[in-house]
């Protein structure tokens, strides 16, 4: 499989001030601006006005991009916008209006929803016909969530118009109204937020307070990120692997992803355990390249064992060189497939002692169709087929005779483009299967656990030292009383081989 190249790297990151709902928003807006004075781009006054606008209005800019408005919150926006047209609305501003919002379905809808995914990953060229409900009903703080992004554009597009008109002798009498306007915007998204935004997960407080690892348990640890899968949905699908693999370990029935639940932001948690405030990567959009605290690679190199990520060029800005990543510009049928082979190839090369492979296709099916339709489906038995596949080829070089699997997710994903980021239901809890001689076999855990503990388990599982900021407890209900070496029995049996016809 062909790893990202520097230029995938480089598009990824372009791709995200696009697609991150906070940088969108005004580049969208001065975009939008600037196309409707088109006939006035070959006039210096105009771009000199237009700087003078810019900053005028900088404080609404810096409002909108401050505050999201997730899920239920986005309702909220459309009084904003209301008094800004009962302020300034003039009869001509209806063609603004109808440029952006005409531009905006054309982006998220045409360019976004069917032709991107179209070069990128193989959808139809008719994928508009569903992906334009799904930016209607999407909940989550991106581009493609016209419930949010309208209102916002809108309003800024507005004031900007406004204030542009205004410059020159009628500014003084736009400037008082304005002023009035963006403090009140302040404190109406202060007082919403801090009343009504009330889904956020409580942090733990204390750093990882478990007695430290006195020996390693397991000789290697697996963990394989189905990106993007849906609790609810796992368990309509067809998953024969995972069934019995939960069968005979242990299921986490209450995990909870953290918030914004991105995936950039939930790798970063799972594997340095900890918080986007503390870690430094708060979305997809990466400002400043690296964590900024310890991740569990750092603790293995601290006992001389390595790691590998192997995943897609995005997680490059949080975890740099412990990634090893794969082009995500594959067609979405065998993409998993070729991570899988290339996960085999690590394995023989390098033979790491942690190896964390991300999944796609299920994640990608989600944002490109939607969650509740049978291809999501598809993709998460053909996630379960190609795990077994893969387990089994473990197995067979004796790699999983002391070894820990996880099997889990960063984030689901909720109704609309496969939405996440806010905790919506259908991401807020995500599936988490452990699986090895040293965990306990049947074992439900119904208490509410968190992603944050996954660093900290691996260290215990691997003898290493905690990440320094890891807060996450070890999942210790999970582990079995006593230390289990090499091809020893547990629970009076040995632990289970699975067969499987699906693919290898």
């Amino acid at each position: 499989m062909k790893k990202a190249s520097k230029l995938e790297k480089a598009a990824a990151r372009c791709w995200n001030v696009l697609n991150e709902g906070k940088p969108f928003t005004p580049v969208f807006v001065l975009g939008m601006f600037a196309l409707y004075h088109i006939s006035l781009w070959d006039q210096g006054a105009f771009w000199v006005n237009l700087l003078l606008t810019l900053f005028v209005v900088l404080p609404v800019f810096a409002i909108w991009f401050h505050y999201d408005y997730p899920l239920h919150l986005r309702w909220f926006l459309w009084l904003p916008f209301a008094v800004a047209c009962r302020l300034w609305y003039q009869p001509e501003d209806w063609s603004l209006f109808a440029l952006a919002i005409a531009a905006y379905f054309f982006f998220t809808v045409i360019l976004w929803g069917t032709i991107y995914y179209h070069l990128r990953i193989g959808t139809s060229l008719l994928n508009f016909t569903r992906f334009w409900k799904l930016v209607l009903k999407n909940s989550d703080s991106t581009s493609g969530n016209a419930q949010e992004q309208l209102p916002k554009v809108l309003t800024l597009l507005l004031v900007m118009e406004t204030a542009y008109r205004s410059l020159g002798e009628q500014l003084t009498g736009f400037a008082l109204p304005y002023l009035l306007f963006a403090a009140g915007l302040f404190v109406y998204s202060y007082v919403i937020h801090r009343l009504l935004f009330t889904w956020k997960p409580k942090e733990i407080a204390a750093y990882t307070t478990d007695p430290k690892p006195d020996g390693a348990r397991a000789d290697k640890v697996y963990v394989i990120v189905i990106d993007g899968c849906n609790k609810e949905r796992l368990a309509a699908a067809e998953t024969p692997f995972l069934d019995r693999l939960r069968a005979d370990g242990t299921e986490y029935l209450t995990m909870e992803t953290v918030y914004p639940a991105r995936t950039v932001v939930c790798f970063s948690s799972m594997f340095t355990g900890t918080y986007p405030r503390e870690h430094g990567i708060t979305s997809n959009m990466v400002y400043k390249q690296g964590i900024r605290t310890e991740s569990i690679f750092d603790s293995l190199r601290k006992v001389g064992k390595t790691g590998v990520m192997l995943a897609v060029a995005h997680l490059v800005d949080a975890f740099g060189r412990d990634v090893e990543t794969f082009t995500a510009v594959m067609k979405n049928d065998v993409v998993d497939r070729k991570i899988l082979e290339r996960a085999k190839q690590i394995v023989e090369e390098q033979d790491p002692d942690l190896l964390i492979v991300q999944l796609i296709s299920t994640d990608q099916t989600g944002h490109s169709r939607g969650v509740y339709y049978d291809e999501y489906l598809q993709k998460i038995a053909e996630a379960d087929a190609l795990i077994a596949g893969f387990y089994e080829w473990l197995e067979a070089r004796g790699k999983l005779h002391n070894a820990a699997l996880i099997v889990c997710a960063d984030h689901g994903q909720s109704d609309g483009i496969g939405g996440h980021g806010h905790l919506d239901e259908g991401e807020r809890f995500v599936p988490f299967i452990m699986h090895g001689p040293m965990i306990k076999r049947g074992l439900r855990v119904k208490e509410h656990r968190s992603l944050v503990s996954v660093a900290p388990t691996i260290s215990w599982l691997m003898g290493a030292p905690y990440p320094a900021c890891s807060r996450g407890p070890v999942l210790m209900e999970a582990m079995t009383s006593e230390r289990v070496q090499m091809g020893e029995e547990r629970n009076g049996t040995k632990a289970a081989v699975y067969r499987h016809s699906g693919p290898q």
